[in-house]
């Protein structure tokens, strides 16, 4: 049996050992199933999530139908901003698109903690900086790089996020968080492959060569990986790293 900690969670790897110890007793593993739907549109929000193993896509949907992912958010961050940003609720939805377990935290749980200020308040508003940089240039890449550039990126993001090489995920999905057609994707993947970046089979996809996809793909993935380094510690030596830089 795989064992978990809360401390293989970014963020809550960056908080003191007391604070995260006093916060543990209310942190509440969960398994977050691909599909599960943490948040919907207008809806109140309970808790907070802070995935460990799981990758959380945030995502937009059209009065049309139509949708696309905003960011997805990992082991790196949050799920639930709004709960100490003044707000209750999101305009967007959350939806595991990568299974895997997290934590659990009651909105009034964090509020409080908070509002205490110290560093976990200063971490939480260092990653939502973070966050509106990577939906930013979500943006950006969406209205001006390429399908297959799109594609790259998107791989390279939600790579760092899992443990494993192999992506567990169908073209269809794919195609439905960039927001294009499937047969779209399908194209921009043959070269990809065909380029020796990737490999493909049905509801799988692995890099092969991720430097060489690197310096393929447009600049965005660079932007908001330099980004996270800078406001957000590695978990290894997570603690000290936060306690220097936001001192």
């Amino acid at each position: 049996m795989p064992s978990h900690h809360p401390n293989q969670n970014q963020l809550l790897a960056a908080l003191p050992m007391a604070a995260l110890e006093s916060l543990s007793a209310d942190l509440e593993l969960v398994a977050m199933r691909l599909g599960d739907m943490l948040y919907e549109p207008g809806r109140h929000l309970q808790h907070a999530f802070f995935p460990t193993t799981a990758v959380v896509s945030l995502h937009h949907i059209t009065a049309a139908g139509e949708s696309a992912e905003t960011t997805g958010v990992g082991h790196e961050g949050m799920i639930g901003i709004s709960l100490f940003m003044g707000g209750s609720s999101t305009t967007g939805s959350a939806v595991v698109q990568t299974g895997g377990h997290g934590y659990r935290l009651d909105h009034r749980i964090l509020s409080l903690s908070f509002d205490r200020g110290g560093l976990l308040q200063r971490v939480l508003l260092r990653y939502t900086q973070a966050l509106i940089t990577q939906i930013a240039q979500t943006a950006v890449c969406y209205r001006h790089h390429s399908i297959e550039q799109q594609l790259g990126r998107w791989l390279l993001s939600t790579a760092d996020r899992l443990p494993e090489g192999e992506l567990s995920m169908t073209q269809e999905l794919v195609a439905g968080l960039l927001g294009v057609r499937r047969e779209s994707v399908t194209e921009a993947a043959g070269q990809l492959r065909d380029a020796g970046y990737i490999r493909y089979r049905r509801g799988h996809i692995s890099i092969l060569d991720r430097i060489g996809l690197q310096t393929h793909v447009c600049e965005c993935y660079g932007v908001v990986k330099k980004e996270l380094g800078r406001l957000l510690p590695p978990l290894a030596g997570a603690r000290d790293v936060v306690a220097s830089a936001v001192r």
